[in-house]
């Protein structure tokens, strides 16, 4: 199923480019070009480690690719961290739909408390012991990121619904009218305009969800509501944190909030909220009386997603520093392929033949849109 700070990838390459060039000077607009690369990286990086119900969702839209040089010791990174961050995603997906679906276990809620808790506990035993770095929570800081976390609550609940009613294709499919959502909204608050071929792309992407849910036939009118609120959810997410994230920077003691403290502050300020909606919604009195509790293999796929969840966070930082948003954002995009073939195949899903078409075309578009917003 939590932004990630990506001021050492941009900010490394542009001191590279500076120090190729001493004399040359920066402008105005290359100042704001680098603004722009960094928030649209920050918001990418920050969905593809949130531990979404499905994840990847959203591209990193920098322009060029920055390559770096490893020397011949360490060239198998790229490939090493490009294959487990496309592992930890699919197998992620995978088995929340399993845990859903496949066990007919009806608590999203309580799932997503089960599995940001072993997020909060992994970070907590990691920072402990110094593996990683993990920035000092305050109340100052806290209380600026109560809205965003608030949001980031409803987008993995309404994930985690829209996943257990349809089919992980249509899903992955439908995420993608996020991001319009998104680049309206961005139009409207905070007057950034987009090229005309993602608009274009965005335009494919609406045909391709239309078709695909007229051709569904394995329809649930509640999962595609739920999936409808999921992509309004989590483009506010992605606003919210715009305005959000400096002011939060501001209130640390070190002036800046990395990757992983933003995943720890995400999954630890989730749990009271996720405790108080299941004894609103009165989930612990279904998940004491379910049967599925009483299954060995029901907790372990539980618990593996929680695990995979922040791995996917890990993987996905580790896989960016090794390559590039560039190389970043076309494999995420890439990646979706094979776990919507993988939910069709593994979990039976009735196709006809104008659907597969609208899922491959869909597929097709998100991959577009990737390559249109580097352009």
């Amino acid at each position: 199923m939590s932004n990630f700070k990506l001021d050492v990838v941009i900010h490394g390459d542009s001191e590279e480019a500076a120090a190729s060039s001493p004399k040359r000077k920066v402008t105005v607009s290359e100042t704001r070009n680098i603004q722009n690369q960094e928030y649209r990286g920050l918001t990418d990086r920050l969905f593809r480690g949130s531990r979404a119900a499905v994840g990847g969702n959203f591209k990193l839209p920098v322009e060029g690719d920055e390559k770096r040089e490893h020397g011949p010791a360490v060239k198998s990174g790229p490939l090493i961290s490009g294959t487990a961050y496309c592992i930890s995603s699919c197998s992620m997906t995978l088995l929340n739909k399993v845990v859903l679906s496949t066990y007919n276990f009806n608590a999203g809620i309580s799932l997503m408390f089960y599995q940001n808790l072993i997020s909060t506990l992994v970070v907590a035993v990691f920072g402990f012991f110094g593996a990683v770095s993990v920035e000092k929570l305050n109340w100052k800081l806290i209380k600026l990121w109560i809205p965003v976390n608030l949001i980031f609550i409803g987008m993995l609940v309404s994930g985690m619904y829209s996943l257990k009613y349809i089919n992980i294709a249509m899903v992955t499919i439908l995420k993608n009218m996020t991001n319009i959502l998104t680049a309206v909204g961005e139009l409207y608050m905070f007057r950034k305009r987009q090229n005309q071929k993602v608009w274009t792309a965005m335009f494919l992407m609406i045909i391709s969800a239309v078709s695909g849910s007229i051709t569904d036939l394995s329809f649930d009118t509640k999962g595609y509501a739920w999936q409808i609120v999921n992509c309004i959810l989590t483009a506010s997410y992605s606003l919210t944190l715009r305005r959000v994230m400096d002011k939060a920077k501001q209130a640390t003691r070190s002036g800046s909030l990395n990757e992983v403290s933003m995943v720890l502050l995400n999954n630890l300020l989730s749990l009271p909220f996720a405790m108080f909606l299941i004894l609103i919604f009165d989930e612990w009195r279904y998940v004491m009386n379910a049967g599925v509790i009483e299954l060995p293999m029901f907790w372990v796929a539980a618990t593996a997603s929680g695990f995979l969840g922040l791995a996917i966070s890990f993987t996905s930082m580790w896989f960016l520093q090794q390559t590039g948003p560039t190389t970043y954002s076309l494999v995420g995009s890439l990646n979706k392929i094979p776990i919507s073939l993988a939910g069709l195949v593994l979990f039976n899903v009735p196709l006809s033949v104008p659907n597969m078409f609208s899922i491959l075309f869909g597929l097709f578009a998100g991959i577009f849109f990737a390559r249109a917003k580097m352009s």
